[in-house]
């Protein structure tokens, strides 16, 4: 099996006298898009307080391909297998997906998964933090931190700075941050002022046609209606740089906080328990880039920012966990026999549905090196001079939330659009095309991330269980089936051509668009849940059965939220450290969309498309 870091000098150091030992008050491990933000937080209010960081990853700034992290139209670069930025998990072969392996990218460089997302800014529906705070009721912890949407508004709108033009009204603005660290803007404001290039008209076309289709309009999918189509907002700056948490929370506060350090390339191996109080943290151990191991010792708490995936994986090495499993797989000191930690596993499914343009107004002639190096090189250039046209743009400039079926009360199938066709989730297709995302957002099926060893440089077992439940091939097929009844509406004539990858799919038969579902959906990269309140902490992060140990991240979800998971997990951390600080929660009230009788209530279609296009 692979490991994730340098072990060549490697030793587990349990009673090792020689081995350097540091102190800090609070520890976290993980700059991701959780540390980032708690490192930032905690050392600027606790100015007394020591604050240090662990990181396995590199710098995001170091000169070495930091160009392919700050471009947002180079997003899928750090997806590549050589990235180093990268951790490159994979998921065990999936029943559900006809035994595949999905690919599980997830950062390994500060600033974690912001530095590798496609910078996609979406809250999910405040409907989903109305049904946390019921889900996580039975918790035991004595902290009792309100997630309800009143609770969490509040901290998405400190967390964000929106530069967001488009649909800009009273009422939009009322749901919006101006003065948080976290820059929020719409592609179209960066690419629209190219030179070289125009944004393409597909954006507006496929919100033309999701109306037709008899869908909303909505001007900000966090604001007062996620449902409907229209602009996608993204974690790009003015500039065209793309705003990750390093950018944003880090660097900001190494450089204003001398009390905050950050040590990376150095990976934490275990958690260190108090050795009368077997269940208080009192540190970690870890490995730096040349294999040498330090204590590092926490006088108030350590912090795991870890991530869905790196989280349980060091609870379960540590003790936490499944006593019966962990003790199977080479795990002796068992602190705390929790067999939720590591479960409930959610993850996010999606596929592509691609079609030739029959116009010259995609991305193709700017995303291959052939034929046409010479605009691939413009645009280029014109970010790196002026920081502004499609390069400044992840391309995803516009979107859609529905619902699948009747009576739901919000929308469960997103979109995500983009005018051109890839191979996989890298190659642009040679020739002018256009592809819809399609995803569904509550998944039944649940899966888990567990240990294959007790050495934490071993990669755990990620067992998504995708598609293990009626109820989510169902949903999917409802969406497949919903998405060609909007590329069919008459705003699409004009460039839509003959299908992609659906031309073997008949779409009146529920075991073709199955075969299609099972063959082509892949991870939305969107893992969480796997340490989740209520059940493995409470309801400010600390981990039951412990003390001075905290988990703050998307693995301590109770459920998914409705869309990308990086703005929600930008905003626990932002509630969780006023907390930690001893600030007074924020709360807001407000109000939210949901379907009455003057909105269409979604058909289950079967059988023919609504129109038959000749191709």
């Amino acid at each position: 099996m692979s490991t994730p870091f340098n072990t060549s000098s490697y030793r587990c150091l349990s009673s090792d006298a020689n081995t350097t030992t540091t102190t800090a008050s609070y520890v976290i491990l993980g700059a991701g898009s959780a540390g980032s933000v708690l490192a930032n937080r905690l050392s600027t209010q606790l100015k007394s307080e020591k604050i240090l960081v662990l990181d396995a990853g590199c710098p995001e700034n170091s000169l070495h391909h930091s160009w392919q992290i700050d471009i947002p139209a180079a997003l899928t670069y750090n997806l590549l297998p050589s990235s180093t930025r990268n951790w490159h998990y994979n998921t065990v072969p999936q029943e559900g997906l006809d035994g595949r392996v999905i690919d599980q990218p997830r950062g390994k460089v500060l600033g974690g998964s912001s530095c590798l997302n496609a910078m996609v800014y979406v809250r999910g529906h405040a409907l989903d933090f109305e049904r946390w705070s019921t889900e996580i009721t039975s918790s035991p912890s004595s902290v009792d931190l309100d997630w309800s949407y009143k609770g969490v508004l509040p901290y998405f709108k400190k967390a964000q700075s929106s530069h967001t033009s488009i649909g800009r009204s009273k009422e939009v603005d009322e749901y919006k941050g101006f003065e948080g660290p976290l820059d929020v803007t719409n592609g179209r404001s960066l690419s629209s002022e190219g030179y070289l290039s125009q944004p393409s008209p597909l954006f507006d076309v496929f919100v033309e046609a999701g109306k037709q289709a008899g869908y909303r309009s909505t001007p900000d999918f966090n604001g007062y209606s996620q449902e409907g189509f229209g602009p996608m907002d993204q974690t790009t700056r003015p500039d065209g740089v793309r705003c990750s948490t390093a950018k944003a929370y880090l660097r900001p506060a190494l450089e204003a906080n001398a009390n905050l350090e950050v040590l990376h390339e150095t990976m934490a191996t275990r958690i260190l328990w108090d050795a009368d109080d077997k269940t208080k943290a009192v540190g970690v151990e870890c490995v730096g880039p040349s294999g040498s191991v330090t204590r590092v010792m926490a006088e108030k708490e350590v912090i795991l920012c870890l991530g869905a995936i790196g989280s349980p994986q060091i609870l379960q090495v540590s003790g936490v966990g499944d006593a019966d499993r962990l003790r199977d797989v080479g795990v002796e000191n068992i602190v705390v026999n929790n067999k939720e930690i590591g479960r409930n596993l959610q993850d996010h499914l999606e596929f592509y549905m691609q079609y030739r343009c029959k116009e010259d107004c995609t991305l193709y002639p700017y995303a291959n090196w052939t034929p046409y190096p010479h605009k691939k090189i413009g645009v280029g250039l014109e970010w790196f001079l002026r920081g502004k046209g499609i390069a400044a743009s992840n391309q995803f400039e516009t979107g859609g939330f529905v619902r699948s079926r009747p009576g739901l009360r919000h929308p469960d199938v997103q979109y995500h659009f983009v005018p051109s066709a890839v191979v996989g989730q890298l190659d642009v297709l040679p020739h002018h095309a256009f592809q819809a995302h399609v995803g569904t957002l509550r998944p039944t099926s649940r899966g888990e991330v567990f240990i294959t060893s007790p050495n934490i440089m071993d990669y755990p077992k990620i067992d998504p269980r995708y598609l293990t439940t009626k109820e989510d091939i169902e949903d999917l097929r409802s969406a497949y089936r919903l998405t060609d009844e909007i590329i069919r509406q008459p705003a699409f004539d004009k460039y839509l051509g003959e299908p992609l990858n659906t031309t073997h799919v008949d779409i009146t038969s529920d075991e073709s668009v199955d075969a299609f579902i099972r063959d082509r959906s892949h991870s939305a990269y969107h893992p969480s849940c796997t340490v989740a309140m209520g059940t493995c902490v409470g309801t400010a992060g600390g981990v039951l059965g412990t003390s001075n140990l905290r988990v703050v991240d998307a693995s301590i979800m109770p459920s998914m939220t409705s869309g990308n998971l990086n703005a929600p997990t930008i905003m626990m951390a932002e509630k969780i450290a006023d907390y930690i600080v001893g600030k007074k929660q924020l709360k807001e009230d407000t109000e939210w969309f949901e379907p009455g009788e003057d909105v269409r209530d979604v058909k289950q279609r079967c059988g023919e498309p609504v129109r038959k296009i000749e191709y």
